[in-house]
Order: structure tokens, then C-alpha cells, then sequence
């Protein structure tokens, strides 16, 4: 007998049919019951409910009922009808009961309920099987098939960018190398340096910090294109909102201005947080009652009203006018930290925020410079409880500019020659931003820490899983 989905009986029980035979597979949550009857809630990961399984003990082997323990892995057929009891619409009565695999009471760590989110991270290879985290993953492929989604519906293209880099595209210089040389005995070049042209490129390289330098080739050529995929950074920051493997989104659109960029990243993100509430509401609704009671109106809010828009210098005269005690010292040219984006976001206007006109010194060398000669026109978006969720610019397409730039930041025009050449040869105004997708998903989840959204977080002395 073929297999039915948990989620198809819950949502459509009229269609699967009352009365009717079926098959269900999955992982014991919890069985309860007396001596003649017991109650099995098994869930198959296809959405955070379970179905209860009605099993008269009088039908079956003692022996196999008592393997079935939570944890344990099941194969039941059985007739669907109206449950009696409350918390179900439907049960399924049971008529054979198959053990795939056995959880054993004494070692299976996912007994008890309330385990703390430090101990689950401990168990990374068994945490999906937590409903929370259940409902984590679930959300990753929502919101990445959301992403695809909407990209394609609007005719952009898909481009891959590569994970082995010869550039640092934020200048950050955190990055993590790649070599195939023997540690234990590296070759040296005459004066005492690492010959890297004995490595497998022939030159130094590294995991990749961002698809964005390549991404503008494509919109150079296509006109719109988004990248999706991991990326890296070696800074050996232990905090809820860095990981050292993450994923980011960038989108690069030609003829696009910075108010281009600022309208579409708008958009944007309320296109995926509206595409988690219409799709994915079950998990959403889980989260908001057993870990943040305000979740769900967070996440309507940021669909329903506009972004305010401002100038960073405008964004310090509010912070510096606030009479708030920040840990950081706020002054016109300092990199804003969390604590003020969040008081801008959640106690100033109370809604997302996008800044704009960022003093130059504290952007990236290929943001396009405004007239005055302090600021670029780059775009950050603020979040509640997050801070920045997304960083973008319109990008300087002038060559003598851009390349003035590289010049006075001391960047090797060897490791940029080939991105300065698209500005020689039919250079064109583009935009574009980034979205950590973890950060996303720290909203749209409403968990605290960002190594709770992410199936295998990889941060300084863990990559165990």
C-alpha cells in the first residue's frame, strides 16, 4: 500500500477519505495509554502535527508494542475516521503495526520535551527530529523556494558564482584559504615567502566571502541575475549573529539607481515574509506559542507598512538627540552597531529601516561616491530584533573613479584588473544587495540565536557535523 503524507490527512482529510485504508510511515513523539489501548502520535516530518494512531493491544504481539517507544521508526495501516478525543480531527485505527527501527528508553537523547536549545545544538545530527527544528527547516525551503520564485517570476537570471576566490570582495581580509599544498613542509621561494606557485591555482586563494564582484559581470551581460549560495568568513566571532558558513543572496540588475535597488529590496523581503505566512503558517504558528508571542504580528507588520527611508546622517542626529546610554559611542563616520540600529527600528519609528549615504570610509571601495565626496550611495535595511538584515549600493560605475578608489584603499589592481575592465568597455549604471538568508530566517522564525536556523553551524572550534 502506498504511503500518505501526515500533512495531506490533516489538510485535506475529506479528499483522503473517511473510512478508508491507508498506510502512514514515520517517528514515534510519544505513546500513552492503559493496559487494553494505546494512543501513538507519529509525525513524518511533513508538517509539525502529528496523527494519532489508535492501537486496541488485543490485535497485536506484546513483544512489538513495547519496541514502540519515541524515537522508534513505524510503518502503520490502519482506517481513517473521526477522532472522539480532543486535540485531533482524525485518528487513524490501527490494523498492522511494522517496526522499522527501535529508539532505546534509556539512551535516545529527544525523550522529555523543553530541552534547551545549547543542548540540541549538541545533538546536531538528531535535532531536525525536534518539531522546532522541524519547523526551522521547513521554513529554510520555503523561503528558498520563494526566493527562486521570485526572481524568476521577474525574468532574472540564476548565476552561479564560484566558492574559490582569488579577491576579497569586502576588503574584510577574514577569509579562509584554500590549498593543496603540505602544511608540514611548505615549498619557499627565495626569500623566504610560500611559493604559491606551487599550489594547485598557482596563486593564494580563498573560500569566497560574497558572489557579488562576479554577480555584476552577469548583469553586465544579462541584465538581471541573482546569486544563491554559501559563503564564508573566518572571523573568529563567537555572537548570536555571526557564522563562519552561511548563505547569501545577491541580486546585480543593470540601469538600476540606488532608489531602484532600495524599491526592489523592499519589495522583496515582503514578498518572502508574506510567501512564509501564506505557505508555512502551521510552523510559524508553532514558533509564535511556544517561543515568541509576537512572531506573527512582527511578520504581518513588516508586510503591511512601508519602510522609512533615511539618510545615515540623519539616522546619528536621531541617535545622538535620543539621551539613550549605548555601549558604543554614536558620532557622524562611525560604523553603526546593533544596538542602534535596533533602537532606530524598535523604538524610534517602530518599523523596518532603510539608511542611506553612508560616510565612504566605512563602505566598500566599489559603491558609487556621491557628489560631496564623503558619503556613497549605499542602502542598508534594519530589522527588528535583528538590526541589518540587508546591505546594498548602487555600484561606481565610472572607471577613473573606481579605479582612484582601488588606488587610495591600497587594493592589488592584480586581484581587480578584470572587475575594473567592465568599467572600460560598455559600463553601465547597476545596483544591487545582499540578503544573509540566516539572517532571514532569524525573522521569520523569531529564534534568538543565529546557529538555531541553520542545520549544520559552522562557528569558531565546531564543524563536528
Amino acid at each position: 500500500m502506498k504511503r500518505v503524507a501526515i500533512k495531506e490527512i490533516i489538510k485535506n482529510p475529506e479528499t483522503v477519505g473517511l473510512g478508508n485504508k491507508l498506510c502512514v510511515k514515520g517517528w514515534v513523539r510519544t505513546k500513552r495509554g492503559n493496559n487494553s489501548i494505546a494512543f501513538i502520535a507519529l509525525n513524518d516530518g511533513s508538517i509539525v502535527h502529528s496523527i494519532q494512531i489508535v492501537c486496541d493491544l488485543g490485535k497485536f504481539d506484546p513483544t512489538v508494542v513495547s519496541q514502540i517507544t519515541t524515537g522508534s521508526c513505524l510503518c502503520v495501516t490502519g482506517t481513517l475516521v473521526a477522532s472522539q478525543g480532543k486535540g485531533q480531527a482524525v485518528e487513524i485505527q490501527s490494523d498492522t503495526i511494522e517496526i522499522y527501527g527501535t529508539a532505546d528508553v534509556e539512551t535516545y537523547p529527544l525523550q522529555k520535551k523543553g530541552h534547551s536549545m545549547e543542548f540540541l545544538r549538541e545533538i546536531a545530527h538528531l535535532r531536525p527530529r525536534a518539531n522546532f527544528f522541524g519547523c526551522v527547516l521547513r521554513l529554510r525551503h520555503a523561503m528558498a523556494f520563494a526566493i527562486h520564485q521570485y526572481f524568476n517570476n521577474r525574468g532574472y537570471f540564476y548565476m552561479h558564482t564560484p566558492l574559490i576566490t582569488g579577491s576579497d570582495a569586502e576588503g574584510a581580509g577574514a577569509m579562509f584559504g584554500v590549498t593543496t599544498l603540505d602544511l608540514n613542509n611548505l615549498p619557499k621561494t627565495d626569500d623566504g615567502k610560500v611559493d604559491y606557485s606551487k599550489d594547485f591555482f598557482g596563486k593564494p586563494t580563498c573560500l569566497t566571502v560574497s558572489g557579488q564582484l562576479e554577480g555584476e559581470l552577469g548583469a553586465l551581460a544579462l541584465g538581471g541575475i541573482y546569486t544563491f549560495g554559501p559563503t564564508f568568513r573566518a572571523e573568529n566571532s563567537n555572537t548570536p549573529r555571526h557564522l563562519a558558513e552561511f548563505w547569501m543572496i545577491e541580486p546585480e540588475v543593470a540601469f538600476f539607481d540606488i532608489h531602484d535597488n532600495m524599491d526592489m529590496a523592499e519589495e522583496f523581503i515582503k514578498y518572502l515574509v508574506n510567501y512564509a505566512l501564506e505557505n508555512s503558517f502551521d510552523d510559524i504558528q508553532f514558533l509564535n506559542d511556544m517561543f515568541d508571542k509576537e512572531l506573527i504580528d512582527r511578520l504581518r507588520s513588516v508586510v503591511l507598512n512601508d519602510f522609512m527611508r533615511l539618510t545615515y546622517t540623519e539616522a546619528i542626529d536621531i541617535l545622538m538627540q535620543s539621551k539613550q546610554k549605548f555601549e558604543y559611542k554614536v558620532e557622524w563616520g562611525v560604523d553603526l552597531q546593533s544596538e542602534h540600529e535596533r533602537y532606530l527600528v524598535e523604538q524610534h519609528f517602530h518599523k523596518p529601516v532603510i539608511l542611506t549615504d553612508y560616510p565612504k570610509n566605512i563602505k566598500a571601495f566599489y559603491m558609487k561616491q556621491n557628489e560631496d565626496g564623503k558619503t556613497v550611495r549605499a542602502m542598508d535595511i534594519l530589522f527588528p530584533k535583528i538590526g541589518e538584515i540587508i546591505g546594498g549600493s548602487e555600484r561606481e560605475a565610472d572607471y577613473a573613479k573606481l579605479y582612484a578608489r582601488v588606488q587610495e584603499l591600497g587594493i592589488p589592481e592584480k586581484d581587480v584588473w578584470w572587475y575594473l575592465e567592465t568599467r572600460k568597455f560598455g559600463s553601465a549604471p547597476h545596483a544591487g544587495f545582499g540578503l544573509g538568508f540566516e539572517r532571514l530566517m532569524l525573522f521569520v522564525t523569531g529564534m534568538s540565536n543565529i546557529r538555531d536556523v541553520i542545520p549544520f553551524p559552522r562557528t569558531p572550534q565546531n564543524a563536528e557535523f
